[in-house]
C-alpha cells in the first residue's frame, strides 16, 4: 500500500513546490528590493534625484528613441537607460512617465509604426547619429537614434545624443530641474519676449552667386518655427521682421549690429552693384537683447568661402537657449569682467584669439547658470548673489575696486579665485647676429593678495615642480621614451581631501602652473573659520622661485631632498570673516577718465590768459549714524587656487566628465549652495588608479608571482598525497 501511495506523495510534493515557486514570485512583483554593491553607487539615484522626482507638480513624460539590438557598448547604456528611467518612476509613479518608442529598422524594410517613430523623433529634434559596428570581421557604420524628450506641460527639453552612461543621472535630473524653473519664469514674465529677424532685401540679388538659395523666404520659415513654439512657451514669444533696406530708421533702436552687417563690391558681371545689408536675429526682453548669428562664413582651402545659413531644423534650439538665458531661468552666477581677467567663452568668436579665452569653462557654466558679468568699475556686486568667480586678474584693484569684492564677502557672497602669482614677461637682448626674446617670470600684484593675506591664506611666489607629474610621449625622432613635465604635477588619490562628500569620488588630477599656498594660523584663529585643504602635491616636489625656466629638457630636482616635501595647492576657507576696511574709511570711487576735447583750428595756448578752473559742485553734508562698512561677514566661503589654467582649455573637457573638469564644477556648485548635485555629479567618475608602493613590495609582489604559484601547486599536491596516504593507512588497517 505504501508503494502505492509513494507515486501520489511525489506529484503531492511538485504541485506544493510548482505552488511555492509561483507564490513567491506573485510576492516579489510588490515586496521586491535592489542592492547597489557598486563602490560609487552608479545604478542608484542620489537623494537630490530622488526629491526632484518626488516633488513634480505637474506630469512629467519622457519619450525615448533608442535604435535596438545595437552593438557594444551601445546595448548596455540603453539597458543602464532604462533601469535609471525606471528608478526615477518609483519615486513618483503618478507624475513620472516613461515610453520608448521602436524606431528600428526591419530585416525587411521599415514598418509604418517605426517609420511613424522616427518621423515622431525628427519633429523633437532627436536625429540620427552614425555609429561603428563590428559584423563578420568588417567595420561597418550605422544609422541610430539614441535620444530622448521630456515633455513637462508644453515645455520640452531634449537630450538628443546618449551615447555613454557616464553623467546621464546629472544630466536627467538637472533636466528636469530646469524644466520646472522654466515653467514658473515663463508664467511670471509681465510681457513677451520679441524675436526679430532682421534681413536686407538688398541681398537677394547677391544670394544667388553666395550660393544662399530661396532666401527671400528664409523670414517665413523663421516665422513658423516661431508660432509653432508659442504652445509650447505659454504664448510668451512675438514674431518681428524687419528689412533694414526699407525701413533703416527701425535700426537705431536695436543696438550696435556691427556682428551682423555684411558688405560687397561691385560684380559687373552679374549687373550687381557694391552694397551692403544685415543679416541676423535678435531676442529683446525689456532691457535685455541676445544676437544670434544666421549667416555664417567658412573658408575652405583651394574652394575659397563659402555661406551657409543657420538651417530652420537648428532655429527652434536656438531659440530656447537663448530663452533660457534672456529671462534667467538659470541661477544667476557673477563673474568678474575688467582688470585684465580671462575673457569667459560664450561660443566664442572662432576667427579671434582662442589661447586664453574660458571658452570650454564657459559653455559648461551655462548649462546650468546664468553668468552674469560684473564690472565693478561701474556697478557694484549685486546683493544676493551667491557666488563670484575672479579669473586671473592681471591689472591693480582700486581700494574702491577691493572693497567691493570685501562687502560682497561680508554679505554672503562666495568668491572662487583662480589667480596667478607670477606674470610671464618677455625682453628682447640684443646679440651680435640680431636679438631673441628672453622670457622670465615676475610677481604679478593685483591688490587680492591683500586680501587674502587678511583673511588667512597667502600665495607665494613660486612654482610647484613635482617627480609625480605628467609625462609626455617623445617622437621616435627624439629618441622614444617619455618626458617628465614637473610643473604639470599629478594629484594622487591620497592628496584629496575626503572629508567633503563632493571630492569623496575623485581619485586623481592634474595641476598646471600652480603656485603653493599657506595659511596663516593666527588670522584663522582670530576669525571664526575654519580651513580644508582640498588637494596637495606629492611628497617628491618641490618649488622653483626666482630664476624661473619652464623648459621640461632643464629641470632637474634638487640634489638636496630636504627642499622636497608635499605642498597644499588648493584651499576652502568657510565662516565668518571679518572685513579688511573694518576701523577704515571707506574709500572713494575712481574718477572717470574722460577724453580730452579737440581744440578749434586756429585757437593755442595763451599763457597770458588762464583758463579758468571750473567751480566744484558744493559738498554734501556728511550724515552721523552707523558706518555704512559691514566688519563682520556672515557664513561666507572662498576658494582660492593659484592657477587660472585650472579652468582653461587645456584641462576642461567639453563633455565635463574628467576629473579636473568635475572638480572645478563641484567647487563652482558647492560655492552656489548645491552640494548635493555636486555629489550626484562625482558619482561618475570611473578613474581608479592603482595605490602607488614601494620598490621592496613591487620586488615581493613579483617573486610571489613567479615562485610563489609554482610552490604553493606542489604544496597542495603534496597534501592531496597526504591525504590518500593516510585513508589508503586506514582501509589498511581495518582489513588486517
Amino acid at each position: 500500500m505504501n508503494a502505492k501511495a509513494q507515486p501520489h506523495a511525489k506529484y503531492i510534493k511538485f504541485a506544493v513546490y510548482a505552488l511555492i515557486v509561483v507564490l513567491v514570485n506573485l510576492a516579489g512583483l510588490t515586496l521586491f528590493f535592489r542592492i547597489d554593491l557598486t563602490g560609487n553607487k552608479v545604478y542608484s539615484l542620489s537623494p537630490v534625484s530622488k526629491k526632484v522626482a518626488a516633488t513634480l507638480t505637474e506630469p512629467l513624460t519622457i519619450k525615448v528613441f533608442f535604435t535596438k539590438d545595437l552593438p557594444a557598448p551601445h546595448n548596455t547604456t540603453e539597458m543602464y537607460l532604462r533601469d535609471l528611467l525606471n528608478e526615477y518612476a518609483l519615486q513618483n509613479k503618478s507624475k513620472f512617465k516613461v515610453r520608448f518608442y521602436n524606431v528600428s529598422a526591419e530585416t525587411e524594410g521599415l514598418n509604418d509604426a517605426a517609420r511613424e517613430n522616427q518621423q515622431m523623433a525628427r519633429e523633437y529634434g532627436i536625429q540620427p547619429v552614425q555609429i561603428q559596428i563590428v559584423e563578420q570581421d568588417e567595420l561597418k557604420f550605422k544609422q541610430a537614434y539614441m535620444g530622448l524628450v521630456m515633455i513637462h506641460g508644453d515645455i520640452i527639453e531634449r537630450i538628443p545624443t546618449i551615447t555613454s552612461t557616464d553623467g546621464l543621472e546629472y544630466k536627467l535630473t538637472t533636466a528636469i530641474q530646469k524644466l520646472n524653473h522654466k515653467v514658473s519664469a515663463l508664467l511670471a514674465l509681465d510681457q513677451k519676449v520679441r524675436v526679430t529677424v532682421l534681413l536686407s532685401s538688398s541681398f537677394y540679388k547677391v544670394a544667388p552667386m553666395l550660393g544662399l538659395k530661396e532666401l527671400d523666404k528664409y523670414p517665413d520659415r523663421i516665422k513658423a518655427v516661431v508660432d509653432g513654439m508659442q504652445a509650447k512657451t505659454y504664448d510668451r514669444l512675438e514674431y518681428q521682421y524687419i528689412d533694414p533696406t526699407t525701413t533703416p530708421d527701425k535700426l537705431q533702436t536695436l543696438g550696435d549690429l556691427e556682428a551682423m552687417k555684411y558688405s560687397w563690391p561691385d560684380i559687373p558681371k552679374a549687373n550687381i552693384s557694391a552694397g551692403e545689408g544685415v543679416i541676423g536675429m535678435l531676442m529683446r526682453y525689456k532691457n535685455q537683447v541676445r544676437q544670434i548669428p544666421l549667416l555664417r562664413v567658412v573658408r575652405i582651402p583651394i574652394f575659397g568661402d563659402q555661406y551657409q545659413l543657420t538651417p530652420v531644423e537648428q532655429i527652434e534650439e536656438l531659440v530656447n537657449t537663448n530663452l533660457d538665458r534672456l529671462i534667467n531661468i538659470n541661477e544667476e552666477i557673477g563673474y568678474l569682467s575688467g582688470f585684465g581677467t580671462l575673457p569667459m567663452g560664450d561660443s566664442g568668436n572662432p576667427l579671434g584669439p582662442q589661447e586664453e579665452a574660458l571658452n570650454r569653462f564657459g559653455d559648461l557654466l551655462n548649462q546650468n547658470y546664468s553668468v552674469k558679468a560684473i564690472n565693478l568699475n561701474d556697478t557694484p556686486v549685486p546683493d544676493g548673489l551667491k557666488c563670484l568667480i575672479i579669473a586671473r586678474p592681471t591689472e591693480p584693484f582700486s581700494d574702491y575696486a577691493l572693497y567691493q569684492i570685501d562687502q560682497a564677502l561680508m554679505r554672503g557672497t562666495n568668491l572662487a579665485l583662480f589667480i596667478d602669482a607670477l606674470q610671464e614677461q618677455q625682453q628682447n637682448q640684443g646679440l651680435m647676429m640680431g636679438s631673441q626674446q628672453m622670457r622670465f617670470h615676475v610677481p604679478l600684484k593685483t591688490g587680492l593678495e591683500k586680501l587674502l593675506a587678511h583673511y588667512g591664506v597667502r600665495i607665494k611666489e613660486s612654482y610647484v615642480m613635482d617627480e609625480n607629474c605628467y609625462r609626455e610621449q617623445k617622437s621616435p625622432q627624439q629618441g622614444g621614451g617619455d618626458q617628465p613635465i614637473y610643473f604639470i604635477p599629478r594629484i594622487e588619490n591620497a592628496n584629496i581631501n575626503k572629508q567633503l562628500d563632493y571630492l569623496q569620488n575623485l581619485k586623481g588630477m592634474y595641476a598646471f602652473l600652480v603656485s603653493p599656498l599657506e595659511l596663516d594660523d593666527k588670522r584663522i584663529e582670530e576669525q571664526n573659520v575654519k580651513a580644508y585643504k582640498l588637494f596637495s602635491s606629492s611628497d617628491r616636489s618641490w618649488e622653483m622661485r626666482d630664476r624661473i625656466i619652464l623648459n621640461p629638457i632643464f629641470i632637474q630636482p634638487p640634489a638636496n631632498k630636504s627642499e622636497m616635501g608635499s605642498r597644499p595647492l588648493s584651499y576652502l576657507l568657510e565662516g565668518q570673516f571679518t572685513s579688511y576696511f573694518k576701523g577704515k574709511p571707506m574709500p572713494e570711487k575712481p574718477a572717470e577718465k574722460k577724453p580730452e576735447e579737440p581744440k578749434p583750428e586756429g585757437e593755442g595756448t595763451d599763457a597770458a590768459t588762464p583758463t579758468p578752473s571750473p567751480t566744484p559742485a558744493p559738498t554734501p553734508p556728511p550724515l552721523k549714524g552707523q558706518s555704512p562698512t559691514v566688519e563682520q561677514s556672515v557664513p561666507a566661503k572662498i576658494f582660492v587656487i593659484a592657477s587660472a589654467r585650472m579652468i582653461g582649455d587645456q584641462l576642461m573637457d567639453e563633455q565635463g566628465q574628467g576629473p579636473n573638469t568635475v572638480f572645478v564644477l563641484n567647487m563652482i556648485d558647492a560655492l552656489n549652495g548645491r552640494e548635493d548635485v555636486a555629489v550626484m555629479r562625482g558619482k561618475s567618475q570611473r578613474l581608479n588608479p592603482l595605490q602607488p608602493i614601494g620598490g621592496g613590495t613591487k620586488a615581493l609582489i613579483k617573486a610571489v608571482n613567479i615562485a610563489g604559484l609554482p610552490v604553493l601547486v606542489i604544496l597542495f599536491g603534496l597534501l592531496v598525497w597526504w591525504r590518500r596516504h593516510v585513508r589508503t593507512k586506514k582501509i589498511q588497517t581495518l582489513f588486517q
